[in-house]
């Protein structure tokens, strides 16, 4: 069976280590970006490069998108030169991104209208895993669309999760980072308190470790407030952005959610202080400073 034409446009690290795997898949792709150096490399392993999302859409099968924010998957989408003005009848757009769950629900509409579907499909795990088409993928719509895309997924995540109707996957990832950044802020917070206090970061670690507390996000806390090792790969910046979704999303439903609220607060303080491009653990810093 002819493999589909798969449009890509987002070749940051992740991305571009997806786009990767899929060429090393024997896919064709058709690319498009700002960063000239990416889509070269991708070019230079055989891929088309087009100038507009109107353009690429024209040319795919599969439309997928691995970028920052809602508003960037909604500027790629609309406009005369839009994703949304070339699609094909019967084409799907994956957002890999994590986006506003309202935000794709009413993509996922317009492009039905086309007669195009849609799935959002947040991802696990780190670039390197793109790369080896190991990720963790969490995708949601129709369920013919993901029955019919679902081959594609399976080339790039190890583990490829149907949670259910557009837009269950990107809520899905809104409250899985809700609750990891969450985790980093609180105890983050406490080996500044503990430092502030007099106490041994190492024995605290070594304590708290010894209980139900244990997790990876204690191990990535405690390498950085104790060694000074920054390795979690994961932004403040793109924290507080996920978190502010988050919260909205929670608007959205008509509540309210205090301690995401909270955790926002902290976060936007760190990059309000500077250290957004940081990762998560360094708001150690802004704790320790401000004995918050």
């Amino acid at each position: 069976m002819t493999k589909p034409v798969v449009g890509f446009i987002g070749l940051g690290l992740m991305g571009g280590n997806m786009a990767e795997c899929l060429q090393n898949n024997g896919f064709e792709l058709v690319v498009m970006g700002r960063n000239k150096d990416a889509v070269a490399k991708v070019v230079g392993r055989g891929a088309k490069e087009v100038n507009s999302p109107k353009e690429l859409a024209e040319a795919s099968d599969i439309v997928m998108l691995c970028v920052t924010t809602s508003e960037v998957v909604e500027s790629l989408i609309y406009g005369e030169q839009g994703i949304l003005a070339g699609i094909k009848q019967g084409a799907v757009v994956i957002d890999y991104g994590t986006s506003i769950p309202a935000s794709t629900q009413k993509i996922g509409a317009d492009l039905a209208a086309k007669g195009a579907g849609m799935i959002d499909a947040p991802l696990g795990r780190t670039p390197a895993h793109a790369k080896d088409g190991l990720l963790n993928i969490m995708a949601a719509g129709d369920q013919d669309t993901f029955e019919k895309v679902k081959p594609v997924l399976d080339v790039q995540g190890e583990n490829v999760f149907y949670v259910g109707a557009l837009g269950a996957g990107h809520t899905t990832k809104l409250i899985n980072n809700f609750m990891g950044m969450t985790t980093v802020c609180a105890m983050s917070q406490a080996f500044a308190v503990a430092q502030r206090a007099g106490v041994d970061r190492q024995q605290l670690f070594d304590i708290m470790s010894a209980g139900p507390s244990n997790s990876p996000f204690m191990q990535f806390c405690r390498n950085y407030a104790v060694d000074g090792v920054s390795d979690l790969g994961f932004s403040i910046a793109n924290a507080n952005k996920d978190i502010g979704y988050f919260v909205k999303m929670v608007e959205d439903m008509g509540t309210v959610a205090p301690i995401a609220e909270a955790t926002s607060s902290n976060l936007q303080a760190a990059v309000d202080a500077g250290l957004g491009d940081g990762n998560v653990p360094e708001i150690f810093d802004l704790f320790l400073k401000l004995g918050r």
